[in-house]
């Protein structure tokens, strides 16, 4: 793992050093897995990759409209880690611990986690309409395989619960992570990864994500437009296109959650649904991920 910016900047030959910026975000740290580092371009300071995980002094400006709980997670917790927000599923914050630091990371703020398994495990047996759990965090596959594997065998015997789904980053930004045991559950699986720019799926990406469909599990991606990073049809093209010779659907492109922090990468929804018209005329129907934004209670598609 990388975490410091001096050896950031060696290993891409940049001078990214401003400490007095870094000092002032150890709340949230640069954390840069080194295989994910590999795929940034050296000298390049504005390359896509770099600009989601480098801090910087924009994240300091405090932005009217923009909090720590931008989609409102807290009111609807009844149980610390577990939020119900729609009916049929809850999600769960298996863990606060990531693979990477995303600097738009909307959760950057309340790195919560279950504290008691038993009372959550308890809430989903009680309620006979919860028939999806979401593992989130932090990423579920950033746990120990044990304990990743103990959550899903606990959830697989309730009998209303049908799949699990994992929101994860990992086979993305650390695939050497992902092994053919490192899933395994007795109901169906889905996973969704988070991908944003074609240059992140590099070959070792493609084989994690391949060993993944051999397991008969689902894979979707969720992207966000990111202002500079990924806001652009061509872009946006190409990582569908990407994403879906690697075995992985398109699934939504999300509007940025407003958190604070991450104003400079917002694109606002006008300029978003410009875009994703241009995408509408030259990619297939199955190749289009949704547009989304969170309001409050539900996503909204635009």
């Amino acid at each position: 793992m990388i975490t410091n910016l001096k050896k950031l900047s060696q290993l891409l030959h940049l001078d990214l050093a401003n400490q007095s910026v870094y000092d002032q975000l150890q709340d949230f740290p640069l954390l840069v897995p080194k295989s994910f580092a590999a795929k940034i371009k050296p000298n390049d300071k504005n390359d896509p990759l770099l600009l989601q995980v480098l801090p910087q002094k924009s994240e300091l400006e405090t932005v009217p409209g923009f909090g720590i709980d931008p989609i409102w997670e807290r009111e609807h917790s009844p149980v610390t880690g577990l939020i119900h927000k729609y009916h049929g599923r809850v999600l769960l914050l298996a863990t606060n611990i990531c693979a990477v630091n995303c600097r738009f990371c909307f959760r950057r703020h309340l790195q919560e986690k279950i504290t008691d398994w038993q009372k959550v495990f308890s809430y989903i047996k009680d309620d006979p309409s919860i028939n999806e759990v979401i593992l989130s965090g932090g990423d579920p596959l950033m746990l120990k395989p044990k304990e990743l594997q103990n959550i899903m065998d606990r959830l697989a015997v309730i009998p209303h619960v049908k799949r699990i789904r994992i929101h994860s980053r990992v086979p993305i930004v650390m695939p050497e992570r992902i092994t053919a045991k490192l899933i395994k559950s007795k109901i169906p699986v889905v996973l969704v990864v988070h991908c944003n720019h074609s240059n992140e799926i590099s070959p070792a990406v493609v084989k994690a994500l391949k060993l993944l469909c051999q397991q008969n599990i689902t894979i979707f991606n969720q992207s966000v437009l990111l202002k500079g990073v990924n806001d652009s049809s061509q872009t946006l093209i190409a990582l569908s296109e990407r994403l879906f010779d690697a075995g992985v659907t398109p699934y939504y492109l999300h509007i940025l959650d407003k958190v604070k922090g991450a104003a400079h990468f917002y694109v606002d929804i006008k300029r978003a649904k410009r875009i994703y018209l241009e995408m509408q005329k030259k990619l297939s129907g199955y190749l289009m991920p949704k547009l989304v934004v969170e309001v409050k209670g539900r996503k909204k598609h635009l």
